[in-house]
């Protein structure tokens, strides 16, 4: 029998350890056919069974020296593995992931000091700690900012959309997308809900990043011209919910978070897969040259608008579930008095409303537009990928069916509420039987109205815009590339998103070049010359005897 000073099996970690497997199986399967004929696959799938044992280890540790030790070896194994990518800038994206990710690592270790001094023990089941005095505060940022790091909020998200460019799609669907999410924010719940006794300031710190990530990757995400970029800058938007429901302190609110934090890992996985299939048939993931895949590729296509309808919270698919419990937990904030909870849940519902604009894009450019002139296909190309990469699709979209139609009868009622000491109280009138009776009576009416037109005598013409064919003029082909360009020149969004292209907001490339400025006058200082460090040690010893004399 294991430890329980070491090992700690309770609701959380057994659900998201569940989980952590089903991705895991997801993963090879798809993996099996994309990595075909690629380099190094012993390795690749060696890398992934590691992942999922250290991430067992991650989840299931109750000793913060074990737990540290898991959660640094996930960097080096996500470093490994996205260096799988086969593009040029591969090796630089995955340093950065690693160096943001270990930097951090540094930062916990220190909070893992803190709470030595404070409580005498790194058994987590023992550690309950007041917010009351400033170690405790920095206890739990320097943990909180690990959490932040491996799940991707702001401002130590940049490493997501970068890799999710450049990694290979399982890889991205498997690390930043699914399982770097459950282990980010499953730690973050464990600080919140266990390990310190959370106040209203850090609960609004927490809201406050939640909302503020909500908002700015989305709008980062609207003027993305990659498919798989676009996605990463979403799968740091969703991780704004998430914080934001734990960070609201009541049992609906954290409840939607951790739901969210699940549904989030399900349908995004499934955006990259699906994104991964069209990579694949059209060898690129550029917008402009993508267009039309609805016909070639039906079943990808299905996958990944239902998939889109769940992150943007369409009903009644699980997204929007999740994200209906945390708007009632922020609500709910309300009846404590105060303003501030108007703001969140602005920027909540702002958030969905640019998400689901950002995916009418997302859907347009890539399955419902015209073909470009770089990808076109015949009728004879008109055919899927291996049912090994559209099966894994096919079942996390079933899933974003599934887990949004019987929410609470699911995976509420079996993983998501038996994770939390409290009763959750669900108000509103929302009910998914009923709206999903209705949607399904407005699809039958809507197709027995397309089959009635389609009896009657029709003529059918090719697409034509001022009497030109398309078809005979592939230059009018409009892209949905170009929706929303009009934001990016909007007075104070142009300057933000000029400041964003040069990396102003990215700590890491900061960093970068303060570390390599200093290195430059340190360079121009050790010039070899042996008077200058004459004078540098004269210099020294001046300013040294002006301290000792003083």
């Amino acid at each position: 029998m294991l430890n329980p000073a070491y090992f700690r099996f309770d609701s959380l970690s057994s659900f998201v350890g569940l989980f952590a497997v089903i991705f895991t199986v997801v993963i090879c399967l798809y993996s099996v056919s994309f990595m075909r004929q690629k380099r190094g696959q012993l390795r690749y799938y060696l890398y992934i069974l590691l992942t999922l044992i250290t991430s067992l280890g991650v989840v299931f540790a109750n000793n913060l020296v074990l737990f540290i030790l898991c959660w640094g070896f996930l960097g080096l194994l996500l470093y490994l593995l996205i260096g799988f990518g086969e593009k040029d800038r591969t090796s630089a994206t995955a340093k950065k992931a690693f160096i943001i990710i270990g930097g951090t690592d540094a930062f916990m270790l220190l909070g893992i000091a803190f709470i030595w001094k404070l409580s005498g023990t790194l058994q987590m089941d023992k550690i309950n700690i007041a917010l009351n005095s400033r170690p405790a505060v920095w206890a739990y940022l320097c943990l909180a900012c690990g959490a932040f790091a491996k799940a991707g909020a702001m401002p130590l998200h940049t490493w997501i959309p970068d890799t999710a460019e450049d990694a290979p799609s399982p890889v991205t669907a498997y690390l930043p997308a699914s399982l770097d999410k459950l282990l980010g924010i499953y730690f973050l719940a464990r600080l919140s809900l266990n390990m310190f006794a959370m106040d209203a300031a850090m609960n609004t710190f927490l809201m406050a990043i939640g909302s503020f990530t909500i908002v700015a990757a989305v709008m980062m995400a609207l003027v993305q011209h990659d498919l798989k970029r676009l996605l990463g800058y979403h799968a740091v938007s969703q991780v704004g919910y998430m914080v934001l429901g734990i960070g609201t302190g009541n049992p609906i609110g954290i409840a939607g978070g951790l739901f969210h934090m699940l549904n989030h890992a399900i349908y995004k996985s499934c955006l990259f897969l699906s994104g991964g299939s069209v990579e694949k048939k059209a060898q690129t993931t550029e917008l402009d040259k993508l267009g039309g895949f609805a016909k070639i590729m039906p079943i990808t296509f299905v996958t990944f608008l239902i998939a889109s309808f769940a992150i943007s919270g369409v009903p009644p698919f699980n997204g929007f579930a999740s994200k209906w419990m945390i708007y009632q937990g922020v609500i709910d904030l309300g009846k404590k008095g105060g303003y501030l909870w108007v703001v969140w849940l602005v920027a909540a519902l702002f958030g969905s409303a640019l998400t689901l604009a950002s995916f009418m894009k997302l859907v347009h450019a890539v399955f419902l537009g015209q073909q470009s002139k770089e990808s076109r296909f015949t009728v004879h190309d008109v055919r899927e990928e291996s049912p090994l990469m559209w099966i894994p699709q096919v079942f996390l979209a079933g899933l974003c069916i599934l887990f949004g139609v019987f929410a609470y009868r699911l995976p509420l009622k079996m993983f998501i509420l038996p994770s939390l000491n409290e009763n959750v109280v669900f108000s509103g009138i929302w009910n998914a039987n009923i709206a999903t009776a209705l949607i399904l009576v407005g699809i039958i009416i809507g197709i027995l109205i397309y089959l009635w037109g389609k009896a009657s005598d029709t003529k059918e013409a090719e697409i034509f815009m001022g009497g030109e064919i398309f078809k005979d003029h592939p230059d009018m082909r409009l892209s949905g590339t170009e929706f929303y360009n009009t934001i990016s020149d909007i007075g104070i969004l142009k300057w933000i998103y000029d400041l964003a292209k040069r990396k102003l907001f990215d700590p890491y490339e900061v960093g970068s070049r303060i570390t390599f400025g200093f290195n430059s006058i340190l360079r121009y200082l050790h010039n070899g010359v042996l008077p200058t460090y004459l004078a540098w040690c004269l210099l020294g010893m001046g300013v040294l005897f002006y301290i000792l004399l003083k």
